[in-house]
């Protein structure tokens, strides 16, 4: 058995060696793929165009708009005259938000009354638009509380001011709520997936496409033995790729990696059966590369999708919800997260360390089975 095992892996990294754009196709796009998420996945909102109708022009009014330009949230890209100017900033998309200041706005505030203050945001891009005016609403709290403090200052001997209850946020494990400490271990685990399912699914539908796999199999090895030979450098090329766009999220982005290596090696390696044994699964149903990557690119998606990378499980309808569980990303996302912020131990993972051993060892043993009858 060693010796046919050791046969078929020298088979596949003198492939691997006799294609000279392998090591470029395998290391170079993944780099580019996690720089490119790293910069681009986020949920974080800068320079939103807005556009101000000042019907106040006071002080107050421009002291507003320059609480909202100091964040460096919003970019001011025109001051409209008219209700009609505004409304055609907005509707041509010259402008996300819109701040319309209402006569008598200053001395609204001067009188210790409401001064009422117009937002309009363009609701077509709803993320934006949410994220949008929760900034409004951090700028305008702010702006109020400087306000008061100017307009009304304590003074010596004045009676002490009534109790008040204030909000102060503490986050745990991100303190600056960075968007790339969420997305980068997320990019580990899905540029993984779709590294490693595509590559496992494409080489035995290739074999079969040439007719190397007949010619295999006619030879005294057995399925599992050749299941074997073709996961096992995949599996090294899967462990590389971890390495590699874990390197990129540490060192280049400053993601901090605080969690224990060994328990996010049983991780990674769980995970990575599963990964191959759905690669090889997805081979049995294709003839050709092209059918492989159809049923890529139909399964694919749906994992990523309902994973929780960028979506809330908790979110979806309940049916969603259970599918869910049949998703090794799902699991290995909350390895990876807890491992890179939090630095939790297996006791704490090992629910989902077992989740992901099983669905490695059905995956398995599913393509085992199948590709044994497709032989038949």
């Amino acid at each position: 058995m060693s010796e046919r095992v050791r046969s078929m892996l020298v088979k596949e990294f003198l492939e691997l060696k006799r294609d000279r754009w392998a090591m470029f196709r395998l290391v170079v796009p993944l780099i580019i793929q996690v720089l490119i998420y790293g910069y681009a996945a986020t949920f974080t909102v800068n320079h939103v165009p807005v556009v101000l109708l000042d019907f106040d022009r006071s002080e107050a009014s421009r002291d507003l708009v320059s609480h909202f330009l100091a964040t460096g949230r919003f970019e001011l890209v025109d001051e409209a005259a008219t209700e009609r100017e505004m409304a055609h900033d907005v509707d041509t998309g010259r402008a996300t938000l819109a701040l319309v200041i209402h006569a008598g706005f200053a001395q609204f505030l001067q009188d210790g009354e409401t001064a009422p203050l117009q937002v309009i945001v363009d609701g077509s891009n709803s993320n934006t638009a949410l994220i949008a005016l929760g900034y409004v609403d951090q700028i305008v709290a702010q702006f109020q509380s400087d306000w008061m403090s100017r307009a009304w200052p304590v003074a010596a001997g004045a009676a002490p001011p009534s109790v008040t209850v204030t909000l102060r946020d503490r986050p745990w494990f991100n303190p600056d709520i960075d968007d790339r400490w969420f997305f980068i271990p997320g990019v580990v685990g899905t540029l993984t997936l779709i590294q490693v399912v595509s590559l496992t699914a494409f080489a035995v539908v290739r074999e079969r496409e040439i007719g190397t796999l007949e010619q295999i199999m006619v030879s005294p090895i057995r399925p599992y033995e050749f299941i074997l030979g073709k996961t096992v450098p995949f599996f090294l090329i899967g462990l590389g790729d971890v390495a590699i766009v874990t390197a990129v999220g540490v060192w280049w982005f400053h993601v901090p990696f605080v969690g224990n290596g060994f328990v996010m090696l049983a991780g990674v390696s769980l995970f990575l059966l599963a990964t191959l044994g759905f690669g090889l699964l997805l081979s049995t149903f294709s003839r050709t590369q092209q059918q492989a990557f159809a049923l890529n690119f139909f399964f694919v998606n749906p994992i990523f999708i309902l994973s929780g990378f960028a979506f809330p499980i908790s979110s979806m309808p309940a049916v969603l919800q259970w599918l869910t569980y049949l998703n090794p990303l799902r699991y290995f996302l909350v390895v990876l997260r807890a491992e890179f912020l939090k630095g939790v131990d297996a006791q704490v993972l090992w629910q989902q360390l077992a989740a992901l051993a099983v669905l490695g060892t059905v995956l398995l043993g599913l393509s085992i089975l199948r590709f044994r009858k497709s032989l038949d």
